[in-house]
């Protein structure tokens, strides 16, 4: 299977992670417009923060939000690895160093060793298909059918 060259995934159906449905049905989706994946681009209305500031627990899972944060900011984001004082990793996505050292000097148990990107796209692209928007109860069906054909 080859990456797609707008949203950097394998699988066309691998999203949403966490429970699907209810993603799928209450959330605003970034609609890849060469192949269709849904990707979360809602703000989690508690934290006022869209899904792709989240930090995540694998490279892996961050390349699957990674669309939806070079889409938001119209500019190539990176993945940066970050480490807590107790040596857990986890993934994050700045636009730009400037805000990692932000988010460095709020988080005092955390560090970035590298302080650049783990992953990055080289140029930003725009597509001429990509959607945003809600689906509608026919399109929510036929893209867990076709989640499922894929797992």
């Amino acid at each position: 299977m080859s990456i797609c060259k707008e949203c950097y995934s394998e699988q066309s159906r691998i999203t949403p992670l966490l429970k699907p449905q209810a993603c799928l049905e209450n959330h605003k989706q970034y609609i890849c417009g060469t192949c269709g994946r849904c990707i979360c681009i809602d703000k989690d209305k508690k934290r006022n923060l869209q899904r792709w500031n989240f930090p995540f627990k694998s490279l892996e899972i961050a390349k699957l939000y990674l669309r939806t944060a070079d889409f938001t900011m119209k500019k190539s984001c990176g993945i940066y690895e970050i480490v807590n004082s107790k040596g857990r990793k986890s993934y994050k996505i700045f636009s730009k160093i400037e805000e990692l050292k932000i988010y460095l000097d709020k988080n005092k148990d955390k560090s970035c060793e590298l302080m650049k990107p783990i992953y990055i796209k080289e140029v930003y692209e725009e597509f001429p298909n990509t959607k945003i928007k809600f689906l509608n109860k026919e399109e929510v069906e036929l893209y867990l059918v076709e989640k499922e054909k894929q797992i």
